[in-house]
């Protein structure tokens, strides 16, 4: 961003924590003046059959894919300028629900949620909220654990017949943060490639 000729500043926060977005809110106003666009996009997935998961790996993907985002939508909702963007992570597994997911698929379902509702409280002051539901990104959380075949195996159920890159979703957050993006509200934009 630097060397292009803006200005940036890494705040490091764990937004599992209660306090992190109003630090990391804390930071743009001090170095911004403001904040114009949330992106709620730190994510855990912890895999495991509902019956076989212990209260701990759930809650800790409560914490971060859940609890994040609501107090990032709460903050946004104090503290972001009109005419602003939120722009929440959820994923195609809502929509196929393949087991061992049901964990990370209750988070993510739960952020739709929230997106829908805070796009209709938040619209009188012209921000949009939106969620993306990537499909399959060829991602450091994605392949971790996952063997050659099984990824070919899921590839074969993607019509574009590939997974995503990270600028596949990157430039669909560009989009919805951008002026292109400004009449779309309270919608799940699936990049998935077609899978669902």
């Amino acid at each position: 961003i630097e060397a292009g000729g803006g200005k940036a500043v890494a705040v490091q926060a764990d937004v599992g924590s209660p306090t992190a977005a109003a630090t990391l809110f804390d930071a743009a106003e001090q170095s911004f003046g403001g904040a114009d666009i949330l992106v709620n996009n730190a994510g855990v997935m912890r895999l495991a059959p509902l019956a076989e998961m212990d209260d701990e790996t759930f809650e800790f993907q409560l914490a971060t894919n859940l609890m994040g985002t609501f107090r990032g939508i709460r903050e946004a909702g104090k503290r972001l300028r009109d005419g602003g963007r939120i722009i929440n992570f959820s994923s195609s597994v809502v929509g196929v629900y393949g087991p061992a997911y049901g964990g990370y698929a209750a988070t993510k379902a739960a952020v739709e949620a929230m997106t829908h509702v805070a796009s209709k409280e938040l619209g009188r002051r012209r921000i949009t909220v939106n969620a993306i539901a990537p499909g399959p990104v060829e991602t450091e959380m994605f392949m971790t654990g996952k063997s050659d075949e099984l990824v070919r195996n899921i590839v074969k159920t993607i019509p574009l017949s590939r997974l995503g890159q990270p600028q596949d979703i990157a430039s669909v957050v560009s989009f919805l943060a951008g002026p292109d993006g400004g009449w779309v509200n309270g919608q799940v934009l699936r990049a998935n490639g077609g899978m669902i």
